[in-house]
């Protein structure tokens, strides 16, 4: 399943970090059709990883031209992912290799078990 994001101006991060993971207002985004973040207060797993992914994809492909429709950009966030980002493009806080390298050199193989 693809997510297409509109860009609209909403509140960055909430005054009150209750309400940002309250069950009210997760509903109120939803129903803007808008996709809440996946991160929650207080657990180690902080959104600065997402964050970082999608500041990458938005500079290096969603702002690089006029999408005209959603299945437009949907294909080329698929291939952006699968044909570039996780196979070639090679990332500094992994040694310089792309996650599919990096995966292949650190996962055990069938026959190690």
């Amino acid at each position: 399943m693809c997510y297409i994001f509109v860009i609209q101006p909403v509140l960055r991060r909430p005054v009150e970090s209750t309400q940002f993971t309250s069950w009210a207002f997760g509903r109120r985004l939803v129903d803007a059709g808008l996709v809440p973040s996946m991160g929650s207060i207080g657990d180690c797993y902080d959104n600065s990883l997402v964050e970082s992914f999608w500041g990458t994809m938005q500079l290096e492909l969603l702002d690089s031209r006029i999408w005209t429709t959603r299945a437009e950009i949907a294909t080329a966030i698929f291939e952006w992912i699968e044909c570039w980002y996780n196979p070639v493009r090679r990332h500094s806080s992994i040694g310089m290799l792309s996650p599919a390298e990096y995966e292949a050199v650190h996962t055990p193989s069938n026959h190690d078990h």
